[in-house]
């Protein structure tokens, strides 16, 4: 939360708790953020439970709703910003995510599905944009890992070994469906407002969604006996591996060697 208030909602004027409706902004970008941190939240508060010695079920539900108030405390915060406001699709996004992780635990005892977050620093040449970027993303490296929808994938990554058990592969090896996108400096389209009293268009820049396909690991089924090495994969899940990938943007599918 300290980091928050530090990144996000540094500078921007409060005023009443109010709501907004922002489910078609940022193609859907912001939404998949709420997903992935809901679920990151839930899946690791849950292994706190499961630390202190807790029923398997009371880990489960506490660590879900764990992460789902954790969120809903950041609707709280938004609902107070003239910036932002309390939205629906949001909670529901932040719903889903929790949900995620709750019922895999119910159904397999484990995470068979797993969210996973990537970022890639993004270069704006131009000035006008370079400008732009600064005053929506931030300036620095972590208000840009929060903040800037271009450079940032979440995927979904899928264990292989236990939807295909027959198939004799790695229990490590995943296969991960991403989603980013590109071209985006404002919420619905690419024409805002300056401080001086001028617009800039810019709605000649296309807005695309990214749709990846790439293998993955699951480093926490790799085999260890050092508990020190067991948290360190878990902590470490949470980020999708650098691999080759598929990308289908803007009806053409490209070849990255690597993509992140």
């Amino acid at each position: 939360m300290l980091v928050l208030k530090e990144y996000w909602y540094k500078g921007y004027p409060r005023q009443r708790f109010h709501f907004y409706n922002d489910a078609g902004e940022w193609l859907q970008m912001d939404k998949a953020g709420h997903v992935f941190t809901a679920y990151f939240f839930s899946k690791y508060s849950r292994e706190l439970w499961r630390w202190s010695g807790l029923p398997r079920k009371q880990q489960i539900w506490l660590g879900g709703l764990s992460g789902f108030a954790y969120q809903s405390v950041i609707e709280v915060l938004d609902g107070s910003s003239a910036n932002w406001g309390f939205s629906w699709s949001d909670v529901a996004a932040n719903t889903f995510g929790s949900a995620a992780m709750i019922s895999q635990e119910l159904l397999w005892n484990e995470q068979r599905i797993q969210f996973k977050f990537s970022w890639s620093p993004v270069r704006y040449p131009d000035p006008v944009l370079q400008r732009r970027a600064n005053d929506i993303y931030g300036v620095n490296t972590l208000e840009r890992i929060l903040k800037d929808y271009n450079g940032q994938t979440y995927w979904a990554s899928v264990n292989l070994s236990k939807f295909f058990p027959d198939i004799k592969l790695p229990r490590w090896l995943n296969i991960s469906f991403g989603y980013g996108a590109d071209g985006l400096y404002d919420a619905y389209e690419n024409v805002w407002d300056m401080p001086e009293g001028h617009s800039n268009n810019y709605s000649h820049i296309r807005r695309v969604r990214q749709f990846y396909l790439s293998p993955d690991i699951d480093l926490t089924r790799i085999p260890t006996r050092r508990k020190g090495l067991r948290v360190l994969f878990q902590a470490l899940n949470m980020i999708k591996i650098p691999a080759p990938a598929l990308e289908l943007s803007g009806g053409r599918i490209r070849a990255h060697a690597i993509q992140f």
